[in-house]
Order: C-alpha cells, then structure tokens, then sequence
C-alpha cells in the first residue's frame, strides 16, 4: 500500500518533468493534485478501495486523467506515463529539488549539460568548478549549490516531523484497534515534537503481543523487516523510516513511555533524582530497593508481559503504571513531553512552577494564508471555509505582493479589489467567520515596504517578509528587518529567520536584537506552522517568552487543507514554553486586533 507522501511525490514530479519541457498549465494541475492527496486524512489507498475511481474523482483538484494515473499506480506500483518522463530526463528530482534555487528547468540544463543526474554528480561537477561555466549560473550559483549539498549533509537522514506523524498516527490507530490490544502510543522525538525525527518508536500494551507484532511486520507499507519478535520488532517502510514497536506490560507502562519518549538528558536528570532518593528509574519502574530493583526483567534484558514481574519486583517498585504517578513520586509536576529537554523544566517541576502551554486547541484564528489571487491553490471563501471546519473564528487573507512577480503578486490596485471581494465574502458567510483583509508585504532592501502607507492603512493584519537577499551581511539584514518592524503599519514578522528544514540555513541575523526591537515596537513574531519552516526555532520562542514578546501561530497555508498545519505550529510553540498569553490568535478577534493596532 502506497501513502499519500509517496503517492504525492510521483504527482509532483510529473508536474516538475512536464514544466522541463515547458508544456502550459499542467504542471500547475499535477501539483495542486500532489497537495489534495498529501492532505487527505484518509489513506488515498483506502478511498480507492471503497469507491473505486470515482472515489479518486471527488478530490479536490483531481479529474479524471490524474485519477486513472492514481488509479494504476495504486494497483500496479508503477506508472507508465512516470516512467517515460523520467526516461526523457533521468534525474533523481525529489533528491535534486532539495538544494535551494534548483527548479525543473536549471535541473534540466545540469543533467543536458553536465550529465547531472543526482546528488553526487552535482557535487562532482560544483567541486570541480564547471557548473558556473553554464549559461544562467555563474560562480556565485555554484557557492550557493555546494552550501546546499553541505547542508543536506549536515541534516542527515532525518525527516520532517510534517511528514512524519500522519504516519505515525496511521501505525498508532492501526494498533490500537488490533484484539488484544489496550493502548498504543507514539513515543521518541515525534511525541516530544522535535522538528526533525530520526525514526518511530510505538509503545504498545496487549493481551496478545504475538499477533499484534505479525499485523506489524506484515502491514503493506513494510519494505523490509529488521528485527522480529514477541515484545519488540523493527521495520523499515517503503518510504524509508524505520519504526520500532514495543509490547510493555501495564505495569511498566508508564516508566517505558517516560523512558522510550526521552530526552536522553531529561531521563537522566530524573534517574540522577532517583539515586539522590536510594531509588531506581528504568524503563521497568521506579523502584524503592537500588540493589533489588527489578533484576528479573533486567537479566532478560527486555520487558516481558505482567508474568515476567517476580512479587519482589511489585513490593519494591514505587511508580510505573503511568507517567503522572512517576513525577508525582518525585514531587514534581507533571512535565509536558514537549519541554522534556532538560532546560529547566526539572527545576520548576520540583517548584510546581512549570507554565500552562498554549493547547492544541486554544488557536481562534489564522494570521497568514494565501490564495489563488497570488500563489495559492484555492479561493478565498474556500480557505474561509476550511478555516470554519477547523473550528477558527477568524482567518486572515494574506497574499504576496508586487515584488514577488513570480507568485503574482498583488499591486496596489488589485489588493484593493481583494478587499472589497473579502467584504462581500463576509456578509455572505454570514458571521460564521470573519475574514480578515491581510498582506504578506515583501520587506525591501532598504527595509521600505512593497505597498504603500496608504494602502497598508486600510488592512486588518500587515505582515512584513523577507524573500530576496538572503546573503546580506547580519548587520544589514538586521537594520532591514528592524526598520520594517518601525512602520507603524506593520503587525507581524512573518517567518522571522528565513529557514527552511533539511534544505537552508536561516539568513545571517541578530534574532535577540529583533526581539528587543518587537518589544519596543510592540511587533509580533511569527511562529510559522509550516513543516518546512517552524519558523521561529524553539529557543528564540521562549527568549520571546521571556522578553514579553507577543507571536502568532500561522499556517501559511497555500491550499485548504494546510489549515490543518496549525497543529506543528502549536507543537513548536509549545517546544518553547509559550502560553495563550504569549500567543495573540488563541485571543478573541476583539482583543487580538486592539493589541495589534494598539500595540504600535
């Protein structure tokens, strides 16, 4: 069985081959159909298998010549019509895509002129100096590709946590509903919410752990098994993550999900604790006896089913059943997997001091979306509606600007008539939501703004973005970005630093001396929801946090359903210790659009 995120990239790179060959307005049809399926909630397998084609018809943005070609990828594994494009271009695109400022055609042009079809080659051919021979590149192109392939390096295998959890969650719930089963949950990295994660850890507690291990092992996105047993087993996917699943017995529960979640330093922090104490924390327990502390389970080397617990293990353990009674047997708080870093989130455990993170569910609305008017996929009343399924109250509209040609920027004149099509919207949805008139204003390099005073003045929500000059010096990118955030128009810094996960560095700038400057200037700093931007980095959210600089959770959602981004945004925010106070869209509308116009 194929996921969305694979079923997808082969969409998305029809698109990209069909756009090398400058064939018109398909490629912008196999890509806004690559986003549908990367954001349906169902398996795209699954709606094929209970509706046939016709199922495949009723996605947004898939007609019938792209759902018959789903259609036989799904049933066959392959497609014919992939297969001869990438003959015409044989290139690993989505590896090639990867590094910053290499689309279909520049790609194109280094495998017809260089013999360029992958990652060494283009390193080969950058080292040895000849792709700054090449018409449309130059020696600072070829810099910037041998900074990416450094880059790339650098991060490793490591995936996206956007793309990860669907697939994690799908694992979960597939568990979760087995006979036998009573809990399944995602541990590791991915429950603390790091942005990137290495693989996936399940905990699992079941009357039968035999049965639950083969349904694992024999799923249909398994490539290949790495490791078979009654209590834990590991698998590689199609997609190339490895996923471990681990039967733990009730009774260490809590003490496996604690230790199998991390970090690392957070576990031993407690474990340090618990010898303070004449105890011991393992992934078994808790254990009162440091010298008899679960030895059974020890020696096996594995957590075995309630029967492998001895009556001496039982009197001597303190906690395990759940992760609240091992804090509360230290008297501490409770701590959120997200903050289990050991920043100092033990010390104000220990205090019962630890600050109420902004919730899942706190967001009232959107402070960034774009739209078919620039670089968007859908409508306005389509994103207004997505916002309402999502249960928001108030969404703001935010397309590029005139500087940006490539999106289709807005110029003065069609902005204005976006905002008299966003106040008809408004009466006709009738109140169920209120569509905000927004911008995503490029930030000039002098730090002037793309629209004019005049017309930033009539709108709801000003954003201000950088798109352009990413190798200014640090000083110049901060005088820049830091005069943009002194027009009395500006409300909000959208993605403050410019990153973007796995593929580039965030431009050189002073991010302290950003926040010290939103303060005075009572700016907001966006949190980017973005699984390629999450953009501010957790740390510069809690120097926010504890600067009283306000932020934003935005989706910086291209299509409808990237609304639903919103959830990596709050992970993020919630990584740096924010609360609703800190965050102005889990406000009312009321109280979030005084502080935005009162604030300057």
């Amino acid at each position: 069985m194929l996921s969305n995120l694979e079923v997808a990239r082969v969409l998305r790179e029809i698109g990209e081959y069909l756009e090398m060959q400058n064939v018109p307005f398909k490629p912008r049809a196999y890509e806004k159909a690559a986003l549908a399926v990367e954001e349906l909630e169902n398996n795209v397998s699954e709606i094929y298998g209970s509706g046939g084609l016709k199922a495949l018809e009723e996605i947004p943005g898939v007609g019938v010549s792209i759902a018959e070609k789903i259609e036989e990828l799904l049933k066959t594994g392959k497609l014919k019509y992939y297969e001869q494009l990438k003959k015409k271009t044989p290139v690993d695109l989505s590896s090639l895509a990867r590094i910053e400022g290499l689309g279909p055609k520049s790609i194109k042009k280094l495998y017809r002129e260089l013999g360029v079809a992958d990652l060494k080659d283009l390193e080969k051919a950058a080292r040895a100096g000849k792709i700054r021979k090449l018409e449309g590149f130059g020696e600072k192109s070829e810099e910037k590709i041998i900074k990416g392939l450094e880059f790339i390096e650098k991060a490793g295998g490591r995936f996206l946590l956007g793309s990860v959890l669907p697939t994690a969650y799908m694992i979960e719930e597939r568990l979760r509903e087995l006979p036998g089963v009573e809990k399944a949950v995602v541990a590791g990295s991915a429950r603390r919410r790091k942005e990137t994660i290495g693989d996936i850890d399940i905990l699992v507690i079941s009357k039968k752990p035999a049965a639950a291990m083969n349904y694992f092992t024999n799923m249909p996105e398994v490539a290949r098994v790495l490791a078979s047993g009654e209590t834990k087993s590991s698998v590689k996917l199609s997609s190339g993550l490895n996923v471990d699943v681990r039967v733990v017995p009730a009774e260490s529960y809590g003490a496996a999900l604690n230790y199998f979640t991390g970090s690392k330093d957070h576990n031993v922090a407690l474990r340090r604790i618990a010898v303070e104490k004449g105890w011991k924390l393992n992934e078994y327990g808790l254990f009162k006896d440091a010298d008899q502390r679960g030895l059974h389970a020890e020696r096996r080397g594995k957590i075995q089913r309630k029967s492998a617990f001895s009556r001496r293990e039982s009197a001597s353990m303190i906690a395990g059943r759940t992760e609240e009674e091992i804090y509360r047997a230290f008297g501490m708080e409770y701590v959120e997997p997200e903050m289990r870093e050991n920043t100092g989130e033990i010390e104000l455990a220990q205090k019962h001091k630890l600050p109420k993170l902004v919730g899942y569910g706190d967001l009232r609305g959107d402070l960034q979306t774009q739209t078919d008017w620039t670089d968007g996929s859908d409508s306005i009343e389509d994103m207004a509606r997505a916002a309402i399924k999502a249960g928001l109250e108030y969404i703001a509209i935010t397309d590029h600007t005139k500087r940006l040609a490539m999106t289709g920027g807005l110029d003065e004149k069609r902005i204005l008539k976006q905002m008299d099509e966003i106040d008809v919207l408004n009466k006709k949805l009738g109140g169920k939501i209120k569509v905000l008139k927004g911008t995503e204003c490029d930030i000039l390099k002098d730090g002037s703004l793309d629209l004019p005073d005049g017309v930033l003045s009539k709108l709801d929500v000003v954003g201000a973005s950088v798109h352009s000059l990413f190798n200014l010096s640090e000083a110049e990118q901060t005088a820049r970005i830091k005069k943009a955030m002194s027009n009395p128009h500006v409300d909000i810094v959208f993605h403050p630093t410019g990153r973007l996960i796995n593929r580039r560095e965030p431009y050189k700038v002073n991010v302290e001396e950003l926040i010290s400057h939103a303060k005075k200037t009572g700016t907001i700093l966006e949190i980017n929801a973005d699984a390629n931007r999450l953009d501010l980095k957790d740390d510069y959210i809690r120097k926010c946090v504890e600067a009283g600089v306000k932020m934003s959770i935005d989706s910086d959602a291209h299509s409808a359903g990237q609304v639903g981004f919103l959830e990596l945004g709050i992970a993020q925010a919630r990584r740096g210790w924010a609360t609703k106070d800190d965050i102005v869209n889990a406000w009312s509308l009321e109280k979030m659009l005084k502080f935005l116009k009162g604030g300057k």
